[in-house]
């Protein structure tokens, strides 16, 4: 696919200011960069408002901060929103607790393929690695790349992207298995099973079922294997409380061959 496909980077927060601004410092450090970054705020205060306004004017390309009230973990309603108003024709998806590697946008629009969508992985980072950013406050890739765990997604290969894409967890038991912190959709794709569903609420699983109604509306699935880099900042795990009740929520999406939500993104448009 060719690099010049107009894309929206979307980046998912919530009242972590400090990931997000070294998120958006890897974003500044892209190869390519994306046609315009939205910031999907899940009602974070006005630190995160302060942090996003100090790069707004120096930002390389446009920088929208789109916020609703914190009303409880609504990350699929976030993200609805955001995705309603991107003026690209891609949009490439991270939470704001990413660094980026300097490629990860050039890797996603090397592998964007009409009717099909992308997720890739990510490298965990320790406590100790995480705290250490944090007092730097800068990125060294080199560093970064010494560290974390998942040793084979640190490694880059652009021959391996093209040869694993259509390959690796693909089929069988992995064909659901995405990582929300790394996807990309064409959005006409996303509007066909209007986005995410905001009966998803909590964390968990909202990710895997817009995969499943994809699926089943014929738009096939792509692993961005060996590039698309990202690290991920350490914390705590989130309550998981509404998992169960998510997890039924994405069988039955599976069971009932479902393409489209309920309640989506349609509302936005």
């Amino acid at each position: 696919m060719s690099k010049e496909v107009n894309s929206s980077l979307i980046i998912s927060t919530y009242n972590w200011p400090q990931a997000l601004q070294l998120c958006l410092y890897s974003v500044m450090q892209q190869y390519i960069l994306p046609s315009e970054v939205i910031i999907a705020d899940d009602g974070s205060g006005e630190e995160t408002f302060a942090i996003i306004e100090h790069f707004k004017p120096n930002f390389p390309v446009p920088l929208i901060h789109c916020w609703h009230h914190d009303d409880g973990f609504k990350l699929a309603q976030i993200r609805n929103k955001a995705m309603a108003i991107a003026k690209g024709e891609y949009i490439i998806q991270i939470d704001g607790d990413i660094i980026l590697h300097p490629f990860f946008i050039k890797d996603h629009l090397h592998i964007a393929e009409e009717n099909h969508f992308v997720t890739g992985s990510r490298i965990l980072l320790n406590e100790k690695t995480t705290r250490s950013l944090f007092i730097e406050n800068k990125i060294n890739y080199h560093f970064l790349q010494r560290k974390g765990k998942n040793f084979f997604n640190r490694l880059r290969f652009v021959f391996l992207q093209d040869l694993l894409s259509k390959r690796y967890k693909t089929r069988g038991k992995h064909l659901y298995d995405v990582k929300g912190c790394n996807m990309a959709f064409w959005k006409k794709d996303i509007i066909r099973v209007n986005g995410y569903d905001e009966s998803f609420t909590g964390w968990g699983r909202e990710d895997s079922d817009i995969a499943i109604r994809l699926i089943n509306a014929g738009v096939q699935k792509k692993f961005l294997k060996f590039g698309g880099i990202q690290y991920h900042l350490y914390h705590k795990e989130a309550d998981r409380n509404s998992l169960n009740t998510n997890n039924m929520r994405m069988v039955a999406s599976v069971e009932n061959k479902t393409t489209s939500a309920k309640l989506g993104i349609k509302q936005y448009l």
